[in-house]
């Protein structure tokens, strides 16, 4: 048994489709299958059911890829003790980060760390807050920029900032006229603009919500922070937005940002797996983040 008869078995059971795990692997289709069919003949238990339209785990492939998964996990993290132990130079850190706390803040974070460590590879893996979280997990981000709480008791967190959350509205919307921060209770009847389900925001916009004792109407649902921030500036409806998200400018439409009573906010921490070993890397990469973001948080 190799480790990338692990990789491939693992790949198969992420995309559930020969064709394309073997253009993830960079492998031809055929030699895929003939590799997995002689990972299966060498352990003697079918992993996969194969059928023409569909490539579904057995039993036994479940519990294969659950535990290649962990060896591989160990292996990786062996190779980065041994290159901290060698004071190596070379590396690769992954990255994980949701997409809208990540457009606001790696870009400052990423540029600063390569400059000092110039041949660390970075790798960037953007996910919902819930599949970032099974990731990490799974080991498969070394650290994870994610917002609490963290569904996940296996991963432990340094608290890296806590943000604003703001109130973004038309710029012609009767509120803009407010002398003072804008109550949550008074938005019942506004029609709310608001990230799709599985994205940590959304859920924090109906908690907010919820707190006050209202129910928000939301009229349109984007994956995209930019889209909901430029409905908001053509008149579409309102949203909640991150206050670092606040401060760029998407285009010439923008909307008004506005503060809110109690000044609400969310905790951005860095996550990992309990247990897990942080290389140096990581560590570095950790204490730049902290350092960036004292000052542009």
């Amino acid at each position: 048994m190799e480790l990338r008869q692990l990789q491939y078995a693992i790949q198969i059971a992420v995309e559930r489709n020969f064709s394309r795990a073997a253009e993830k692997l960079h492998i031809a289709q055929p030699s895929l299958s003939q590799q997995l069919s002689k990972l299966e003949k060498e352990i003697g238990v079918l992993l996969f059911q194969r059928s023409t339209n569909s490539v579904e785990l057995t039993h036994a492939g479940s519990l294969f890829v659950e535990k290649s998964q962990k060896i591989l996990d160990m292996v990786e993290q062996l190779k980065k003790e041994m290159e901290d132990i060698s004071q190596m130079k070379k590396g690769r850190l992954v990255v994980g980060s949701m997409p809208i706390t990540g457009s606001t803040i790696l870009p400052f974070v990423v540029p600063v760390f390569q400059a000092a460590y110039p041949d660390i590879e970075i790798s960037l893996v953007e996910e919902t807050s819930a599949n970032l979280e099974t990731l990490t997990m799974n080991g498969q981000t070394d650290i994870s920029l994610l917002s609490l709480p963290l569904r996940e008791e296996s991963l432990v967190y340094e608290t890296l900032l806590e943000e604003e959350i703001v109130l973004a509205v038309p710029p012609r919307h009767p509120l803009t006229q407010n002398n003072g921060p804008v109550s949550i209770s008074q938005l019942e009847k506004e029609s709310f603009i608001a990230l799709k389900k599985g994205q940590g925001f959304r859920k924090l916009t109906l908690e907010l919500c919820q707190n006050a004792g209202i129910v928000p109407n939301i009229v349109f649902e984007s994956s995209n922070m930019e889209t909901v921030q430029s409905l908001v500036a053509a008149g579409m409806g309102i949203a909640f937005v991150p206050y670092l998200i606040s401060k760029r400018s998407f285009s010439e439409l923008s909307p008004v940002h506005l503060p809110l009573e109690g000044k609400p906010a969310r905790t951005l921490v860095i996550a990992y797996r309990k247990g897990r070993y942080l290389s140096k890397a990581a560590e570095a990469f950790v204490s730049t983040m902290k350092e960036v973001m004292r000052t542009i948080g």
